[in-house]
């Protein structure tokens, strides 16, 4: 049987470093070329299969995967952050050319964590959506904020609800209208206004985009019963997962998430339990936003469930989080089967067990 020749690419915008061997710490061999699919390619074509493919997350990565996947026998994404060597633990210098055969040796010895990318090139422009959207709400809140703080240097005390209408803007400004000085502070602030209304038209813009694709997906159509997930919701949880079957459990699927817990321990030490640093922050906010929303509506059988978490003395951030772990664990299970929305399920081990032999977990 012929050798894989695993092929590690350290890409870069101009150019790319390509490195190819069949042993870790082995002989390879190297090729630098512009950031172009045709010549990529025909790199690949001039090495001998079977051909294993590898590179790390960025910008460039689901580019690279859908475009060079079909040349090679597989094709895997990495996350730099697991890379230690790479990311400057080896020792020597480092530069592009060291850094691709590097990862051919993490590569062969099993010690690269992939990324999961979607096969659908519609998911990949659906989560680019919803991303996007999510930006546009933060770049909304930006502007606001720096209306507020320039407000608040001439003592006029507002809130983003105060300054929706014209009317209410021309009340903000109404003392800032006797000095030449004031004229031009007054000026300034509906300078930054102007910036705000253009945050909000792009926000409203992508948020009618989001639920367009929302509406067009089963599932989230069926999300919609849970309490806590609406359009934007249960959209940002599908772009972002993709497939229900990535993840091995409910705990992979929490942390993950962001609403799981990781435990440490530093040699005979007690032992530190903590949420995960690193998740994905948007997914995070999601869910816990969806339990906010559950408590808030004082309803139901997650409201119950999080009363019950509270008279047990546990901490309000605690019990919003396992609130935030129900729904999630609900989504997750009518994902893979299929079914609509049940209360009597929430929190049983049957909600999860129903379709177990078809996951292959």
């Amino acid at each position: 049987m012929s050798k894989v020749h695993v092929i590690a690419m350290d890409t870069h915008s101009q150019t790319t470093d390509i490195c190819v061997k069949t042993e870790a710490a082995g002989a390879c061999r190297r090729w630098c070329v512009k950031t172009r699919i045709p010549e990529i390619v025909e790199v690949l074509k001039a090495i001998k299969g079977p051909r294993e493919l590898v590179f790390e997350e960025g910008p460039l990565a689901g580019w690279l995967l859908r475009n060079l996947r079909g040349h090679v026998e597989k094709a895997m994404v990495c996350d730099p952050r697991k890379n230690a060597l790479v990311s400057g633990g080896g020792g020597g210098d480092k530069d592009d050319a060291i850094d691709a055969a590097k990862l051919c040796d993490l590569y062969l010895m099993n010690y690269v964590q992939p990324v999961h990318h979607a096969e659908s090139l519609g998911r990949e422009v659906a989560k680019q959506t919803v991303g996007l959207y999510h930006e546009r709400v933060a770049h909304r809140v930006r502007s606001a904020n720096k209306a507020m703080g320039l407000l608040k240097r001439w003592g006029i005390m507002a809130r983003e609800k105060d300054f929706q209408e014209e009317e209410q803007r021309a009340n903000l400004l109404s003392g800032l209208t006797g000095s030449e000085a004031e004229r031009l502070a007054s000026g300034h602030v509906k300078l930054l206004w102007r910036s705000y209304d253009e945050a909000v038209r792009e926000e409203k813009q992508m948020h009618r985009e989001v639920v367009r694709l929302a509406k067009q997906e089963e599932v989230v159509v069926r999300w919609q019963e849970i309490p806590g997930i609406g359009w934007i919701r249960g959209m940002t949880v599908l772009a972002y997962l993709d497939t229900p079957w990535r993840f091995a459990s409910k705990q992979a699927l929490w942390k993950y998430l962001g609403i799981g817990l990781v435990r440490e321990r530093s040699g005979k030490g007690p032992e530190w339990v903590h949420v995960p640093q690193a998740c994905n922050r948007i997914l995070k906010g999601t869910m816990l936003g969806a339990a906010e929303s559950v408590i808030m509506q004082k309803a139901g059988e997650y409201y119950r469930r999080y009363e019950r978490w509270m008279e047990s003395g546990l901490s309000f951030r605690n019990a919003r989080r396992n609130v935030a772990r129900d729904i999630g664990q609900t989504m997750w299970s009518m994902w893979k089967n299929g079914r609509g929305y049940d209360e009597r399920l929430i929190g049983s081990a049957s909600a999860l067990a129903c379709d177990a032999g078809a996951s292959g977990l």
